[in-house]
């Protein structure tokens, strides 16, 4: 049997699954405004399939750039597969699909927040070209290290003229 990976649209009939996977997946609870953002985020927002079961998923907030004349930037909120399923390459296809809907909306740049200790994560968003740009301490209120990084990239445009 061939394996699939699919994403799917979050949307009001399934946002609970959202919820269930942060549940399992970040020792964070997220509030309403969360799942209200990730909803209005469409395209940016997905959840991950692995043959059929939901293992994953990316949730994001679209910004405006503070003084960017209507520019806007990707802000990833949460990524994350259940552990049994890391390694196949769902968190790779949840990433590639922002990225590249990014560069396709010409969106200048994404990036999220890390906790410093998380070398993992850090090393998985380093391998697709993000970087370290900052470092916010006491950024958690309820998780040690209570810091993080702010981990973004510059996405390079579609040059939509040709």
């Amino acid at each position: 049997m061939k394996t699939t990976i699919s994403l799917d649209g979050v949307r009001d009939k399934n946002v609970m699954q959202l919820k269930k996977l942060n549940m399992a997946l970040f020792p964070v609870r997220y509030n309403d405004k969360y799942y209200a953002d990730a909803l209005s985020s469409a395209d940016f927002t997905k959840l991950a399939y692995y043959n059929d079961i939901c293992v994953g998923a990316i949730a994001c907030r679209i910004e405006k750039k503070e003084g960017g004349g209507g520019a806007v930037r990707v802000y990833i909120m949460t990524l994350g597969v259940l552990a049994p399923y890391r390694g196949l390459g769902i968190g790779t296809k949840l990433l590639n699909h922002v990225l590249d809907l990014s560069a396709k909306q010409n969106i200048s740049d994404v990036y999220l927040h890390v906790q410093t200790s998380n070398d993992d994560a850090i090393a998985f968003y380093k391998k697709y070209g993000f970087e370290i740009t900052d470092t916010i301490h006491n950024y958690y209120t309820n998780i040690t290290p209570p810091d993080c990084y702010v981990v973004s990239k510059v996405i390079a445009q579609v040059d939509q003229k040709k």
